[in-house]
């Protein structure tokens, strides 16, 4: 792969200048402007929800927020397990370990999360954000402080992706004084994990540094060793001005492979077995660095402006295996049943390295004013980003399934610029209502480059531009102090994948980007001090859709455009009860539920064999028609936390036809409902605060069942699974 581009220099010159909410829900702020939250002068950072998001009146739509102690509660494996109990989200695992985020919310497919925006601390974290918006890299849940979900029109003040919604992790500010943490935690199966954190303030000078290490000899299939630093500054220049500094590096090496088992190797119970391809071999590296200026010109106007950088290299070394019998150079190897035609996969002596390195930078400020205007309070938000983002491709083939290199097969470049603006204004119409109108426009200028395809060297050089305009308007309406209304609108977008927009020949698809209107009505409510609720009905409405083609979608990599048609429209919401069991002991019951009725809408035609299918009124792949969530959990004045969770998700199908008979590859097939129960158990020691001991016990039942049939075979999930750990704070 060629080297690092140091984009990380230009943030030198950059910076000078629910779901239901786990906290209580508020009715709107009085028509005075309040300032309380106009005060905060932490580590300045862009958050979805605001710098006080258990307060969810002023969201323009749907959010959830998962707050610390919440998400110690979970004993997490991944962020995966955080993510189900968000009403609308539906999570596809993979490896068992949540390397590779795979997330959908409201029917969307959620094939590498590339319909849904996913920060970090208000950073974007793809590989590209336009050309290639795909979740190789995730960030890891063992050292976030909480999580916030925003699904409504609020959501045109992020993107580009604006169809699904946007998840924000958020990592720990430098404290106020000096603080660390020890955590260690080990687990079946080789799984162990060591967490250092370290801060403290020195005049005006904070700063934090975390450092994880997590691993796993055999968690399900999978063995992966991760390496994961972090660094925050907080540089307090003046009472009106404070600087944050954030970096980062990721190394993770994995046996990910592409490879799942086949029909008659599930239903034989070998789920398993030894690694079918031992030599895959993923390496993921990534570093990030970014930069945000906060300057106050008084207490109800700030400009916060944002550097940012990153570079993402992901090689992958895969051996290259067949369903023919008479494929060539086979190693002797052979999975499944040979017997049933497709129903076996033959190891062959050849593989092929995919690498790929992205290269990101962005400069983004952003305004925010409290302002009066005819006697009605109003906020402001308004900015622009520019976005500057590459990718280099190569495709190597080896001679051996372990070959560490070999013939330069493929080799080409993707480029793009983008430029972005957003403006969005809330009026305090009366004390009762709200209304919030935004407007977003993405213009989105890019390039594909091939200087070699098919082992032939060639110069291939296309481009083109998109532009879209998005607008939205959300409204919120207090019935009562304690029931609130809310309804928005807004328009969805998504730009194509450069790679399927350009052709190999060079020739520009009349590839539309995938747009949509989101329109959602919902009510929360806060019936005293320890009853919450939200439930929220929507509708996306696709022009068009694009259908995935990627490999790890199960395609070919090549050939569908424009998928037509199609809507999703469900309710969504759940609610939280908390009961007082006397002095500081306190239980909590929390329920989340999810219908969704995603289907092609219009007439559009698959030809299977010489048969011509409609396959209007269909399912979309991956779309569950129900998922729920259920959580009880207890907290003691002794110290004792408890948590017990349950997951259901229902049937779904795995391709546009809504194959029911599952095929002899396990490719396709309907997917059966699955249930899931964890567990977890925390002990804070008395008189001893600093010391900690907790467990955590995943898939209570040991139930197998599939949890995708993608890219290329069954994925099962993981089995029982048990974990504990001591944690040291000083």
């Amino acid at each position: 792969m060629k080297k690092f581009t140091p984009v990380l220099l230009l943030l030198m010159a950059g910076v000078c200048g629910h779901g239901l909410s786990a906290q209580s829900v508020s009715i709107p702020e009085p028509s005075p402007i309040d300032t309380a939250d106009l005060l905060v002068y932490d580590i300045p950072a862009v958050k979805v929800l605001g710098d006080r998001p258990r307060l969810m009146s002023n969201i323009p739509g749907s959010a959830a927020y998962i707050n610390p102690l919440q998400l110690r509660q979970f004993v997490a494996l991944s962020a995966n397990e955080v993510l189900r109990t968000v009403a609308g989200i539906h999570v596809v695992e993979e490896e068992g370990a949540g390397l590779r985020s795979n997330v959908g919310i409201r029917g969307l497919d959620p094939d590498r999360s590339s319909r849904v925006l996913i920060l970090e601390d208000g950073v974007p974290v793809t590989l590209n954000p336009f050309g290639e918006p795909q979740m190789y890299y995730s960030p890891a849940i063992d050292r976030m402080e909480s999580v916030e979900v925003l699904k409504g029109s609020g959501q045109l003040l992020f993107g580009p992706q604006t169809i699904g919604g946007v998840i924000n992790y958020i990592t720990a500010d430098p404290p106020a004084q000096r603080e660390g943490r020890i955590q260690i935690k080990g687990g079946d199966k080789g799984y162990f994990t060591s967490l250092l954190s370290f801060g403290n303030t020195v005049d005006q000078v904070g700063f934090r540094v975390d450092y994880l290490r997590k691993q796993a000899d055999n968690l399900g299939p999978t063995q992966f060793r991760i390496d994961d630093l972090t660094t925050k500054f907080r540089l307090a220049i003046n009472e009106r001005s404070t600087l944050g500094l954030k970096l980062g590096f990721y190394r993770e090496n994995s046996n990910a492979t592409y490879i799942g088992l086949t029909q008659s190797m599930y239903e034989q119970g070998n789920v398993d077995q030894a690694r079918l391809a031992p030599d895959d071999l993923l390496k993921v590296q990534r570093l990030s660095a970014s930069a945000t200026h906060e300057y106050r010109f008084t207490p109800l106007i700030r400009l916060k402006t944002t550097a940012f950088a990153y570079t993402t290299s992901r090689d992958w070394r895969r051996q290259d295996f067949s369903s023919s019998a008479t494929a060539s150079n086979q190693t002797g190897v052979v999975w499944g049943d040979p017997s049933i035609p497709g129903g076996a996969i033959y190891m062959r002596r050849t593989n092929g390295h995919r690498d790929r390195q992205f290269e990101v930078a962005g400069l983004e400020p952003r305004l925010s004013a409290h302002y009066r205007l005819g006697g009605m309070s109003n906020k402001l938000d308004a900015g622009v980003r520019f976005l500057w983002e590459r990718a280099y491709e190569q495709r190597i083939n080896g001679s051996t399934p372990d070959a560490a290199s070999g013939a330069l097969i493929d080799d080409e470049t993707r480029s793009g610029r983008a430029l972005s603006a957003y403006l969005q204004n809330r009026f305090e119409l009366s004390e009762r209502l709200q209304l919030t109108a935004g407007l977003r426009t993405e213009t989105y200028f890019y390039e594909r480059d091939i200087v070699r395809l098919s082992q032939k060297d060639t110069s291939i050089v296309s481009d083109a531009t998109i532009s879209q305009l998005m607008p939205g308007v959300g409204v919120n309406y207090t019935l009562s102090e304690r029931w609130t209304m809310f309804a928005g609108v807004h328009r969805g977008f998504s730009p194509p994948r450069v790679k399927d927009a350009i052709a190999n020949s060079g020739e520009v698809y009349n590839l539309d980007p995938e747009l949509s209107w989101n329109s959602e009505l919902g009510m929360r409510a806060q019936l005293g001090e320890n009853f919450s609720m939200e439930m929220t009905a929507f509708n996306l409405s696709f022009s068009n859709q694009i259908i995935p083609i990627s490999e790890s979608s199960g395609g070919s990599g090549s050939g569908l455009v424009n998928g037509g048609s199609s809507i999703h429209r469900g309710i969504e919401g759940g609610f939280n009860w908390r009961v007082a069991l006397g002095e500081g002991h306190q239980l909590e019951w929390m329920t989340r539920l999810t219908y969704v009725d995603a289907t092609y809408n219009e007439d559009r035609f698959i030809e299977v064999g010489e048969t011509s299918v409609n396959i209007r009124d269909n399912r979309t792949p991956y779309a569950p028609e129900w998922l729920g969530s259920v959580a009880i959990s207890y907290q003691s004045a002794f110290g004792l936390q408890a948590r017990l969770t349950a997951n259901y998700t229902s049937e779904q199908f795995t391709d546009e036809l809504n194959t029911l008979a599952p095929s002899a590859n396990g490719q396709t097939g309907l997917m059966d409902a699955w249930f899931s129960l964890d567990g977890s158990l925390r002990y804070t020691f008395p008189k001893k605060d600093k010391w900690s001991v907790f467990g955590s016990v995943k898939n209570i039942t040991d139930e197998r069942y599939i949890v995708s049939r993608r890219p290329q075979g069954i994925r099962v999930s993981i089995p029982r699974f048990v974990s504990a750990g001591v944690e040291l704070s000083f």
